[in-house]
């Protein structure tokens, strides 16, 4: 028996070619099992990729809250990308929908909330964020 996890885990490509040998060589249950690592291997990917664009949105906006004298077109585009890429990945993933980001909003909002105090030096403990302030609310100079 393959260790599929390992192999899924080091290559998404890998895993299909080895599925597929599996599938030719008539071994049916050893490539149902490697395909359901690989889609279990692929939809942690999308969770965690879902997750960084998350915290990377959250921390412009706590900085956007905690330092508007420093507000700039670069943080107002990376709102926009962050927000972009995260209606992409919902879109070609809909198990990634509004009760998936709820589920890990608390922790998102906890690693913005320090990566933002390590970068601006500036305690956001105080400063919290809303599901409109993330998600809707438009941003202009």
């Amino acid at each position: 028996m393959k260790n599929w996890e390992e192999i899924a885990s080091t290559s998404e490509l890998l895993a299909a070619q080895e599925i597929k040998n599996s599938w030719n060589e008539g071994d049916l249950e050893e490539a149902e099992r490697g395909l359901n690592q690989l889609i279990e291997t692929m939809s942690r990917s999308e969770r965690r990729a879902l997750q960084s664009q998350l915290i990377r949105l959250m921390l412009h906006i706590f900085k956007w809250k905690i330092q508007p004298e420093k507000q700039s077109r670069s943080w107002l585009l990376t709102i926009k990308n962050a927000r972009f890429e995260i209606r992409s990945l919902r879109e070609y993933t809909p198990s990634l929908n509004e009760t998936f980001i709820q589920s890990i909003w608390e922790s998102s909002v906890n690693e913005a909330r320090a990566e933002a105090e390590i970068e601006t030096g500036v305690s956001v403990l105080n400063t919290d964020l809303t599901w409109d302030e993330v998600f809707e609310k438009p941003y202009t100079l």
